[in-house]
């Protein structure tokens, strides 16, 4: 089994992990976190989305983070712009302030699509195009987070031929890479495997990253069965920020420093330090008051005390 040597984090914490976070987090803290984590290693950041203050009240500092940042060369700073609002939003700023890369996305379950963003799969990819065409005519990346690619909260388990069918609709607005994700963490190894097969027929391994939650604790064993295939790049959240919405009481994000410590138990690079990367994770923890979600943080941390 030839497993990939180097794999590529993206951290999705600042804004995937905090935008449910019903406590507010300041701007200040939120830059904090990015800095700590490109001071870590971490070379892709998502930061911040430009939505509706109305729907998504953590993110209504965007501006304010993105200005905030001290950008450190050779990191990717993505955010996320569901509409041509958030989009024209993301680029209001100077030009030295704009994303690297904008985020959409796009469920591969009907009835999701319906009850998050009041469309059909269709629909959803037919709104995102010109925000496509926007970003790539101005030099900015675009990246489609696909979800609910093995399990829905309302349809249940989701056919691989249904993730085709996305991955072949984001493909076709000029996407240019892809997140098979795990949106409610629902996922095993096979089923894991077939999503990202059914991917794989429209983008090319590089182009795809696996974004697994930790829900009924199957994201690392996920991860390796995404690496199994030759998958290298992967989504992950510092100190596990980011609740399930779909499942009470339940973990979402699987934690960065989980991801890392098993990929370098595996010999495989990341460029990641990890003492470095706890420390973030117990940075952003503290300023929420609890502990990080991270078993391997809390092994460290146990062992760093003596």
């Amino acid at each position: 089994m030839k497993l990939p040597t180097r794999v590529q984090l993206v951290d999705v914490g600042p804004r995937d992990g905090l935008q449910n976070e019903k406590q507010p987090v300041s701007a200040e803290v939120k830059i904090g976190l990015v800095h700590r984590l490109q001071d870590a290693g971490l070379n892709e950041i998502e930061v911040t989305s430009f939505v509706s203050p109305k729907w998504v009240p953590q993110m209504a500092d965007n501006a304010e983070v993105m200005h905030g940042i001290q950008r450190k060369p050779g990191v990717l700073y993505s955010v996320l712009t569901p509409n041509m609002k958030g989009f024209e939003a993301a680029i209001a700023a100077p030009r030295e302030e704009w994303p690297d890369e904008i985020v959409v996305f796009g469920a591969a379950s009907e009835a999701f699509s319906q009850k998050n963003i009041n469309c059909s799969i269709a629909e959803s990819i037919e709104r995102f195009a010109p925000v496509v065409a926007a970003a790539l005519e101005k030099g900015i990346r675009v990246r489609g987070a696909m979800s609910c690619t093995v399990g829905c909260p309302y349809e249940g388990e989701i056919a691989p031929a249904k993730v085709g069918y996305l991955a072949q609709l984001m493909k076709g607005i000029g996407v240019q890479r892809v997140d098979v994700a795990d949106t409610i963490g629902v996922g095993t190894p096979r089923k894991v495997q077939a999503a990202m097969e059914a991917t794989l027929a429209h983008f090319d391994v590089a182009a795809i990253s696996g974004h697994f939650h930790d829900t009924y604790g199957q994201a690392l064993v996920n991860t390796l069965a995404a690496l199994e295939m030759g998958v290298w790049n992967f989504q992950s959240s510092s100190a596990g920020l980011g609740g399930c919405p779909y499942a009470k009481g339940a973990t979402g994000n699987v934690a960065t420093e989980d991801v890392v410590y098993m990929l370098h138990g595996m010999g495989i690079e990341t460029g990641i330090d990890l003492d470095k990367l706890i420390d973030a994770g117990v940075y952003i923890s503290e300023a929420l008051g609890r502990e990080p979600n991270s078993r391997a943080s809390k092994a460290i941390r146990t062992k760093r005390a003596g």
